[in-house]
């Protein structure tokens, strides 16, 4: 397996298939940060530790690929987020009986997602959902944590948003009795659902996603962005290392 360590991360560097095969093969959690989530890494020591201790990471955010062409001269391949799980519910869709728990934000999330499954003729019960609280700086789930040990799904897929659904991601994976494949995608499963904007797929292969969700929601997503300018700082000045946790005080 290839990796590329960037801002402490060791990032995937391969095709999507292949990290695919990797997580449902070994288990474990994979997580999909986007350009706005590396300041995270300097001030939220849960979700630090929990992207630290990620079985994989894939290059979801372009700018990160980008920038680190420029200021590296070396090459990630990007696979966004929105890829890997079109890629990941392709071969869900083609063995038909996969056993899959959704893991969403709200009860429309989970209408959506059950209709895109119907959809795509993929059979499902209620109880392949599981609607998440709302999870504060520490993130635990006792009854998540219950269903998934009795019902033993190969997959959990968790797409309620950055900073959640790692803490979560790596907190299943650490209290499960067994080891199933966690993937942390945030927003794609909205992407592909409808749930939210939807990305075309030529936005997607030109590094665009990001300004769809911004013409379309300005007033949601501006705010959110403007941690990504922290991004060519954090990679200038660390490069390949782990930036430092702010101190609070």
């Amino acid at each position: 397996m290839i990796t590329e360590t960037i801002l402490g991360l060791r990032f995937f560097n391969g095709d999507v298939d292949e990290v695919i095969d990797l997580i449902s093969g070994k288990g474990g959690f994979l997580v999909a940060p986007s350009g706005a989530c590396f300041a995270r890494l300097t001030r939220d020591k849960a979700y630090r530790e929990a992207m630290i201790n990620a079985d994989l990471a894939i290059p979801d955010s372009g700018a990160m690929v980008l920038l680190w062409k420029v200021f590296r001269g070396r090459t990630v391949k990007r696979i966004s987020g929105w890829k890997y799980l079109r890629s990941l519910s392709s071969k869900f869709f083609a063995e038909k009986n996969a056993a899959v728990c959704w893991v969403v934000p709200n009860e429309n999330a989970r209408a959506k997602a059950a209709a895109w499954l119907n959809e795509n003729n993929f059979a499902f019960s209620d109880t392949d959902f599981y609607v998440a609280p709302f999870y504060g700086a520490l993130v635990e789930d006792a009854d998540l944590v219950a269903k998934l040990n009795n019902r033993r799904p190969r997959h959990v897929v968790i797409g309620i948003g950055s900073g959640p659904q790692e803490k979560l991601g790596y907190y299943l994976r650490e209290h499960l009795h067994y080891r199933p494949a966690i993937h942390c995608i945030g927003a794609a499963l909205g992407f592909l659902t409808g749930d939210q904007v939807k990305i075309p797929a030529w936005a997607d292969r030109s590094y665009l996603g990001w300004l769809v969700r911004l013409l379309c929601q300005p007033r949601i997503f501006a705010p959110r962005y403007l941690h990504a300018f922290r991004l060519p700082r954090l990679l200038l000045h660390y490069g390949e290392k782990l930036p430092p946790l702010r101190s609070r005080n």
